[in-house]
């Protein structure tokens, strides 16, 4: 989550550039990429961890239940078809996933609204504890979100720029709910909102 590129440019760089020059304008599409390297902007080299794994080993002709306990029951999690369509429409995104750009191992989809983009992706190797220390952040507030352990964070060099993270426990993992807005100031409060819906659909991730 963490780094996107913009020409030569980090986000966090970018968006350092464009509030020293007062610019509001619409950042490139970040919310493709921007989440999905948190974990290698920590410097954490987890080239051999795919949470992309899709099923997995039940009898055939057997569906994996994705709310299953144990190790692997984040891998089984498809973050794209977590929304219901009637959700997406009701916070005002498209009921269409599009995939996000990045890393193997944080995988995930983003919703495109009319002001931000949504999205959601997970990290089976990262918890709500582990992502404190190995990202940085200009705040992480952790807090009890849907019943589960989560946190509220803004990623280093993002106050105030329209975006917001919320991490919950899931699946011996991590889910990772986001709001980037287009501008700046483009929604009033995105962690509130990031917030909201993160707690309206916290219970039915993987346990």
């Amino acid at each position: 989550m963490g780094i996107r590129k913009f020409g030569h440019m980090s986000r966090s760089d970018a968006v350092q550039e464009r509030a020293s020059r007062g610019e509001q304008d619409r950042f490139p599409v970040f919310g493709r990429s921007f989440r999905t390297l948190i974990v290698a902007s920590s410097g954490a080299a987890l080239l051999g961890a795919s949470a992309c794994a899709a099923g997995g080993g039940g009898p055939e002709g057997e569906t994996p239940d994705p709310q299953a306990g144990g190790a692997a029951a984040l891998e089984k999690f498809d973050p794209c078809t977590f929304f219901q369509p009637d959700q997406l429409t009701s916070w005002g995104y498209a009921a269409e996933a599009q995939e996000a750009e990045g890393v193997s191992f944080e995988p995930g989809c983003e919703w495109e609204g009319e002001n931000a983009w949504l999205s959601l992706l997970k990290n089976a190797d990262e918890t709500v504890d582990s992502y404190e220390t190995s990202t940085s952040w200009d705040s992480y507030e952790k807090k009890t979100i849907g019943g589960r352990p989560g946190a509220v964070a803004l990623e280093a060099g993002t106050t105030g720029q329209g975006t917001c993270t919320v991490l919950i426990d899931a699946g011996g993992g991590v889910a990772v709910y986001g709001i980037d807005g287009s501008t700046r100031d483009s929604i009033d409060d995105p962690c509130g909102e990031t917030e909201k819906i993160a707690n309206e659909t916290a219970a039915e991730l993987p346990k």
